[in-house]
């Protein structure tokens, strides 16, 4: 992102626009799916941006799936406290943000299972593990907040079936609904917990 002449520099909205690009890039084509040279040309920037806000690739992908994971868990977050108090309406609404992320055009599943998927090690694997956690510590409000017996293992429950459902909305097309077919089950788990009348 060329600054124009005369212009000051800005390193903050600098690295925000290029964590955004990266970010469709990165998504779109995959971890290893884009070098550093044609990365730069996308994002309109030298090798000395990238390195100087991110140390390397490997720190652009780290931000970028940093900053992902934070927008998406304030996403489902704020999806589940506009439903209200009652805990059925708000994990039915968690289930519903995602079947909506699961119907755009450039769905890809999730970005963090991607990348840990796609490098194994860390740190896209403990970034995809705190991810999860994240997730999880949603879920256990609303599992605590329904009264069941047990919240921690409900939790672990649903986000076996929040996460389910994003891998079968990319991978199994002739599955349609997925996130659907989960809140579904979600809500007959949270019923089934001792929970809900």
């Amino acid at each position: 992102m060329p600054v124009p002449k005369g212009a000051t520099l800005d390193p903050g909205r600098t690295r925000a626009a290029i964590l955004d690009t990266a970010t469709t890039v990165l998504y779109e084509r995959g971890l290893d799916g884009v070098g550093v040279a044609e990365l730069c040309r996308e994002l309109g920037v030298s090798k000395e941006t990238i390195y100087r806000h991110f140390g390397s690739k490997e720190g652009l992908i780290e931000a970028v799936l940093e900053q992902r994971s934070d927008r998406v868990t304030q996403w489902l977050s704020q999806a589940a406290e506009q439903a209200g108090p009652d805990p059925r309406a708000r994990l039915a609404a968690v289930f519903d943000a995602l079947g909506t992320w699961h119907a755009e055009p450039g769905f890809r599943g999730c970005a963090m299972l991607n990348a840990a998927t796609q490098h194994h090690t860390d740190p896209e694997r403990g970034l995809a593990a705190r991810h999860l956690e994240r997730r999880l510590a949603l879920l256990t409000d609303i599992a605590r907040s329904a009264g069941a017996a047990d919240p921690e293992s409900l939790a672990r429950q649903l986000l076996i079936l929040i996460t389910g459902a994003t891998i079968v909305a990319d991978h199994h097309p002739t599955t349609p609904n997925a996130a659907a077919h989960a809140r579904h089950a979600a809500l007959t788990l949270l019923q089934a917990a001792g929970s809900v009348s």
